[in-house]
């Protein structure tokens, strides 16, 4: 009779119900946090997210079913939520360990589609065993909550009121509390360690399961210990700030040479700030060129506008070399903005506005001289930021003689690639599209304007620049400009897809990558790529 003294009280049920929904939400959101890092957030990885959620929902809510009517004993059911707990503190101990293993496996044993493969094989085993438990919760609390056929529809419908209230809860709950506060891995503890006290509480009033309890209990210790502090790029030490905000995952990284911020451990380098004021021998320096092509020594002043600013490695470049500019970004992200002035020297009169950078042209009616997109974010490209319609919007809030410039960082090779989309695309818009190849990278940059004389005055203007560096370098982009002759290729907001586009060229530029290693895997196997990599 003591066993069903704390299953008699409806409240503790709809308790029951409503942190499932709540865990399962803050599991997915985590989800998408922990694969970020390594696989970027686009709708590729979200979409293999929350499809294997789903598949692993649908499937336990099934077995629930089948089992509750075939054996309605609530102990099996409470067992079940604290193994999905237990599961999901171990994922920030273990979770970034598998997620690696994985793609370096995957590197030599798939061709293409990598990314979706990567993705959907970490989700499978992360994820769905934890979440097919918790799918039993609901039919099974339908079997002990359900006191007649006459109420049964009113129970039912208490019991999904608090399974979305608390799937509400837990969505909004990581990303704007938990998560900028206190990272991926203590926000999977914490939904984990609601779901084990739910549990444990359980046994605890039945007098049930003593051994099963303590053992979970130190095990749930144990990955709070070892799991509460591990860092993303586990491989790297001495990392100068690694931390996350609403949107990103952010590191940075401090030699004796520059400071870099990174927003994913695997790929790219998002702001660099050279410790010697020198060129960073990246995109950024090619992007110079958009000043003198915008004319530069011939006006009083010229205003910029960064989308995308970063820390601001191309805004302290443009103060640097030019005395007559006024610099203003625009940055999604807060965090970054902070971590520009902690660790990058932003310079204190550059106005940043934190705004999506699509939004923000939509709300001011200002002109510039130049604009500089650069919101292509490691292998992430918003698709609302390449479209014919944003970038007509950037043209209206250009000069006659302003100039566009866009960063695209991942240089294809094959037909239909993303940047002959996206250069398209531009080339559907401006009369003038040059594009210049930047060495020792996967970056292109592209510089749009009206006015095919502007060329010419660029050519003529480097000549007199008094800094070797950058005279050197100008001349370098100058000389290997090429005109744009534009395609058939245009994404428009209704139809832009970037994701599979950046999917294909990141596949391409793998196979280049590892082509080596390929061959020795094959012929060695692991033990002869370890060999070599060592």
């Amino acid at each position: 009779m003591k066993k069903q003294t704390i299953l008699s009280n409806k409240i503790y049920l709809y308790m029951t119900e409503f942190f499932a929904g709540m865990s399962v939400m803050a599991v997915e959101l985590g989800a998408s946090r922990l694969l970020a890092p390594y696989f970027s957030s686009s709708q590729i990885v979200w979409t293999i997210i929350i499809g294997t959620i789903m598949i692993a929902m649908a499937l336990g809510n099934i077995y629930g079913g089948r089992t509750a009517d075939k054996n309605p004993n609530p102990d099996k059911l409470y067992v079940r939520i604290i193994i999905a707990a237990i599961w999901i503190a171990a994922i920030p101990v273990v979770g970034k360990y598998i997620i690696l293993g994985i793609s370096a496996l995957l590197v030599f044993t798939v061709n293409n589609n990598l990314l979706i493969w990567a993705a959907f094989s970490a989700c499978m085993i992360l994820f769905v065993f934890p979440l097919f438990l918790l799918g039993t919760v609901t039919p099974s609390l339908a079997k002990y909550t359900v006191d007649s056929l006459e109420d049964n529809g009113k129970t039912v419908g208490n019991l999904g009121a608090f399974n979305t209230i608390g799937s509400i809860i837990g969505t909004f709950l990581p990303t704007f509390v938990t998560i900028p506060a206190v990272g991926t891995s203590v926000t999977f503890l914490i939904f984990s360690g609601i779901l084990l006290l739910l549990g444990l509480a359980y046994f605890i009033n039945t007098k049930g399961e003593k051994v099963f309890c303590i053992i979970s209990a130190l095990l749930f210790v144990i990955c709070t210990i070892f799991g509460s502090s591990g860092s993303f790029a586990f491989w790297t030490k001495d990392l100068t700030y690694e931390g996350e905000s609403i949107y990103n995952y952010l590191q940075v990284k401090e030699d004796k040479d520059s400071v870099i911020l990174s927003t994913n451990v695997l790929f790219g380098v998002q702001s660099i700030r050279k410790k010697d004021d020198s060129l960073t021998g990246m995109y950024y320096d090619y992007a110079l060129a958009a000043p003198f092509l915008a004319g530069v020594n011939r006006k009083e002043n010229l205003n910029v506008l960064i989308l995308g600013m970063g820390t601001g490695t191309f805004a302290s470049q443009c103060e640097r070399y030019f005395d007559t500019l006024t610099v203003e970004g625009v940055e999604i992200d807060r965090k970054i903005t902070d971590l520009a002035e902690q660790y990058f020297e932003l310079p204190a009169d550059v106005k940043v506005t934190t705004y999506d950078g699509r939004a923000y042209l939509a709300a001011v009616d200002l002109k510039y001289d130049v604009i500089m997109v650069d919101a292509y974010q490691d292998i992430t490209i918003p698709f609302q930021m390449s479209s014919v319609e944003f970038f007509t919007m950037v043209k209206e809030h250009l000069t006659p003689d302003g100039v566009m410039v866009v960063n695209m960082n991942m240089r294809g090779k094959k037909e239909g690639n993303i940047n002959q989309y996206l250069s398209d695309t531009i080339a559907s818009v401006f009369d003038q599209v040059y594009t210049v190849d930047v060495e020792n990278s996967s970056n292109r940059e592209l510089f749009a304007f009206a006015d095919e004389s502007q060329m010419d005055m660029f050519r003529k203007d480097i000549a007199g620049i008094q800094d070797n560096e950058l005279y050197a370098l100008m001349k370098h982009v100058s000389g290997h400009m090429k005109f744009y002759k534009k395609g058939n290729y245009r994404m428009t907001d209704d139809k832009a897809p970037v994701e599979l586009l950046g999917m294909k060229v990141i596949d391409e530029m793998i196979r280049e990558e590892v082509k080596d290693y390929k061959e020795i895997f094959e012929k060695e196997g692991l033990k002869g790529v370890l060999e070599q990599l060592n």
